[in-house]
């Protein structure tokens, strides 16, 4: 285990985690519904792990095997980001609501709770870019501890989604505020742009 590549799959798999999507929304939704919520974080970090294991054993194979699917995947990846980003912001420019606790009145139960949650996760292909494409990318540059960046990533998930799911209860207050959405999905929005750039600039 090599503590600094450890530390850079972590940083990477958090920067690229806490953008709030529809997998973040329903998880935070069900926090402060208080429903389920070590059940829906473990299925959301256990499907991290799933993919980011697989993204990193398999990226490089891919790569020698289908030497055009890199710039393939940058750019289709930049198109995504740069199309995610401009739903974000249009998202901040017209927001009127926020996100409240509000949703059914009764409990859905746990199996169907974990279905919505495995649906919003695997139908998602934000999720596939972010862990698959571009973690698996990343993970290259570290040859011989590729293990050690994908430990760091899935820790990143199991951090962010346990501390997601258990503390929104303290983010009720901030979320009540629609302003506090609008500059979250603008914050979204530059993140998202920023690294579509990268990925197109080849770095």
């Amino acid at each position: 285990m090599n503590s600094a590549v450890f530390i850079a799959g972590l940083s990477m798999g958090l920067s690229l985690i806490v953008a709030i999507g529809a997998q973040n929304a329903f998880l935070l939704r069900q926090g402060l519904r208080n429903r389920h919520v070590f059940a829906v974080c473990l299925a959301c970090a256990l499907s991290d792990a799933v993919l980011i294991g697989a993204g990193v054993a398999g990226f490089g194979t891919m790569i020698v095997w289908i030497p055009w699917l890199d710039t393939a995947m940058r750019y289709a990846g930049a198109a995504f980001l740069a199309w995610y980003g401009a739903k974000s912001l249009w998202s901040a420019w017209h927001a009127t609501g926020a996100l409240t606790a509000a949703g059914q009145a009764e409990d859905d139960g746990l199996a169907k709770t974990l279905l919505a949650c495995l649906a919003i996760t695997w139908l998602n292909p934000h999720v596939y870019l972010d862990t698959v494409v571009l973690l698996g990318a990343v993970s290259t540059q570290f040859d011989g501890f590729q293990a050690s960046f994908a430990a760091g990533a899935i820790t990143g998930s199991f951090l962010f989604f346990f501390s997601l799911g258990y503390g929104a209860t303290r983010l009720r207050p901030v979320f009540a505020r629609p302003a506090a959405w609008r500059v979250l999905e603008g914050a979204i929005a530059l993140v998202m742009w920023s690294i579509a750039v990268t990925l197109v600039a080849g770095r």
